[in-house]
Parts: C-alpha cells; sequence; structure tokens
C-alpha cells in the first residue's frame, strides 16, 4: 500500500520519453543536468491518463526535479531496479483501477502514450517509491496509540458514513499500521527533498515557475 509515495512520485518517468519528444526548450538546470519542456508534456499527458486532469507546468516541473533528486541518488547507491514480475503486477493494478479494460485502452490512446511507454513509466515509479521505501522506512516508529486513534477517528467514521459496519480493530489493524509507515515515509520524504535541493544549483527557465 502505497498511496502516499504514489502521490508524491506520480508520472515520475517522463524524461524516459522526452527523447520522442520534440525539444522545444529548457524548463530548468539541475546541476549538470537539464528538465526539457517537453519532460514537462509528457508527464502532464500521463497524469491526465490517470486522473484525467493534470498539475500546472509549475507544479510538474516542481516534481521533475524532486524525481531527479530521488533517481539520482538512488543511481549512486545502486539501488535494484523492479523485477518484470513487480512491473507486471503494478501494471495490473493500474489496469484494474479503471472501469474496465477499454475505459483504461481509450484513456491510453487519448493521452498519446504507447503501452511500452506506459510500461516504462511505471518501472521508473516503481523504482523511485522502492528506493524511498527502503531508505526511510527503517526509521519509520508507529505508536500502538496512533493505529487506535486512527480506527476511532477516520475508519470507523468513514464506514459508517457508508453505511458498513466497520471492521474490528485487530482486522483493520495491519492495514491501519502499513498506512500510517506511508505516512512517515512521505512526511520524512519531504523533509529530506526540501533539505536538498536548498544544496543544489537550480536555475529555473520556465516562465512562472519557482525559483
Amino acid at each position: 500500500m502505497r498511496v502516499f509515495l504514489v502521490s508524491l512520485l506520480v508520472g515520475n518517468a517522463a524524461g524516459l520519453l522526452a527523447s520522442q519528444e520534440i525539444v522545444d526548450g529548457i524548463a530548468a538546470r539541475v546541476e549538470n543536468d537539464i528538465i526539457l519542456l517537453s519532460d514537462i508534456r509528457v508527464l502532464s499527458r500521463y497524469q491526465r491518463f490517470l486522473d484525467g486532469k493534470s498539475e500546472t507546468d509549475a507544479h510538474i516541473l516542481d516534481r521533475l526535479i524532486d524525481q531527479w533528486m530521488v533517481r539520482t541518488e538512488a543511481d549512486v547507491s545502486r539501488f535494484p531496479h523492479p523485477s518484470d514480475a513487480e512491473i507486471d503486477g503494478t501494471l495490473e493494478r493500474l489496469r484494474k483501477s479503471f472501469t474496465s479494460a477499454e475505459q483504461y485502452q481509450a484513456g491510453r490512446k487519448q493521452s498519446g502514450l504507447s503501452d511500452s511507454q506506459v510500461r516504462e513509466i511505471v518501472a521508473s515509479e516503481l523504482y523511485l517509491s522502492n528506493y524511498l521505501d527502503s531508505r526511510f522506512r527503517p526509521a519509520v516508529q508507529v505508536d500502538p496509540q496512533a493505529i487506535e486513534d486512527f480506527y476511532r477517528d477516520t475508519i470507523v467514521p468513514q464506514a459508517k458514513a457508508g453505511g458498513q459496519e466497520p471492521p474490528s480493530l485487530d482486522a483493520a489493524h495491519d492495514l491501519i499500521q502499513e498506512a500510517l509507515v506511508q505516512r512517515g515515509i512521505n512526511e520524512q520524504s519531504e523533509k529530506w527533498l526540501k533539505e536538498s535541493r536548498a544544496r543544489l544549483h537550480i536555475d529555473i527557465l520556465l516562465e512562472g515557475g519557482s525559483k
């Protein structure tokens, strides 16, 4: 269950597809690398494929810079890339997030992404989320009281709002614990990214982008 990491990293493989776009300008320079305007367009298309809408170019550029930092550190540490089986499983969950196979294919075609491109994006997304999980999970501690509070304040009200009987605390315990672990990973990741960005030389060339 990686809801928080996915929300941070979704569409992070835009750079993999940039070579297939028209290189129309540089959006940012990060150390000795560049992020292209075409990278932003590809990520925007992927977001629309998943959610039917995309962030602003400035927000997407911020996301791409964050992804550059994660990818750079993962590569330096020689972190293993996901296996084909892991990629296949994630792709299957992505397909099932649509109401039907036809809707999935229609959305993919409308976005302009091929099946192989979607697979590349998913593989890169997994690489980065797996790295963040490996880096920060060991430091996350979940207090038993936090699990009980989450159950009382979130699980029970949501179930009742939906007209359902809430599961017992014991039945929901492991899922709640993992959700709280993922929240902790996300919080630590965001803190690390903010601190790391402050040490980088970044030139934002995108009009309206944050400096």
